[in-house]
């Protein structure tokens, strides 16, 4: 098991983190100064204050503070994704998609009910059910899309939500179903050329070529093999690299790209995030007990993960990766 980075935090951030209960996925903000924790046994999300600072012996974390945020449109809080600084939106395995605003002001160690700028519920012939992890993709024109692992419809969606219309849906669409048995994780290449999905049902990692005939019919072009329950998962900045935390395992997985992601292939290093006294503690059974929220911070610098017994890790990128 590779160093944790050590983070400075007061004794009411490390009690909000103990008590936020089950987690999964977990998002740095775009300008790296909040990090939002999918809450999901307590139906919440939690929002820390992060300060990131390279140093000569490696990166220094400090969390600042927390806010806590419910409302009735947050439930099994599975996937979130920040929209921009100050807006995010979650995905709930037990109901639909919301958008939602950050309070006004920094985040002070309070809990604050809220409520959605809106529910994204998709259309007639393209209705969410199950919604678990979700990533945004920047369209042109104030809009944005929600691509959407629908979990137990095995499919994934796109919604494109535009902001100047209050956030309104103005397109839903069936975007990828070929090869996934539950969706369980799903990422954007920063280049824009490729879309990853976890496939917990077939123990694999999905790799899709971006394209103008992408669509539900469309079979991946390459398949990330040997995790054995994968959940989140994340390109490095530069894309070289594609990282799996695997929920039925202690290990976080590092693929590389080489010339391409097209056909299968192994891990180039596989690392384990999680001692043995926290992993077996949380095993319950052969899909569990392994790290699930995956993220790396906008310096391509830090490694965070999170999982029911271990709310939250630090590792350095390079530490994982070799590099």
């Amino acid at each position: 098991m590779i160093d944790q980075i050590g983070f400075e935090a007061s004794d009411a951030v490390r009690a909000a983190l103990s008590a936020v209960g089950r987690t999964e996925d977990l998002r740095f903000s775009p300008d790296n100064r909040l990090l939002a924790l999918a809450g999901y046994g307590r139906r919440r999300c939690l929002i820390l204050r992060i300060d990131i600072q390279p140093t000569p012996d490696g990166p220094s974390i400090t969390i600042h503070d927390f806010m806590e945020l419910t409302s009735e449109s947050m439930g099994e809080i599975h996937g979130l994704d920040f929209i921009d600084d100050r807006t995010f939106a979650v995905a709930n395995r037990d109901g639909l998609v919301a958008i939602f605003a950050l309070p006004p002001g920094e985040p002070t160690g309070q809990s604050n009910g809220i409520a959605p700028l809106r529910e994204i519920k998709g259309g007639l012939f393209c209705k969410l059910k199950t919604p678990g992890s979700v990533v945004v993709r920047q369209e042109s024109h104030g809009r944005y899309s929600l691509l959407v692992c629908n979990n137990y419809t095995h499919r994934v969606t796109r919604h494109v939500v535009n902001r100047w219309l209050g956030h309104r849906a103005t397109g839903n669409h069936l975007l990828l179903e070929q090869g996934l048995d539950i969706p369980d994780g799903i990422a954007v290449s920063h280049d824009g050329q490729w879309i990853a999905v976890s496939s917990h049902g077939t123990r694999d990692v999905k790799m899709y070529r971006m394209s103008a005939s992408l669509g539900p019919d469309t079979e991946p072009a390459g398949i990330l093999q040997d995790a054995n329950y994968p959940h989140g998962v994340r390109f490095t900045a530069d894309d070289r690299h594609m990282l799996v935390a695997d929920a039925g395992s202690p290990m976080l997985h590092v693929y590389e790209r080489g010339t391409g992601w097209d056909g299968r292939r192994l891990p180039a290093r596989s690392i384990a995030v999680l001692d043995e006294e926290i992993f077996l503690r949380g095993r319950t059974n052969d899909e569990e007990g392994g790290p699930k929220g995956l993220d790396i911070d906008r310096s391509n610098s830090v490694v965070a993960v999170t999982c029911e017994e271990q709310t939250l890790a630090f590792f350095s990128l390079a530490s994982i990766t070799g590099r």
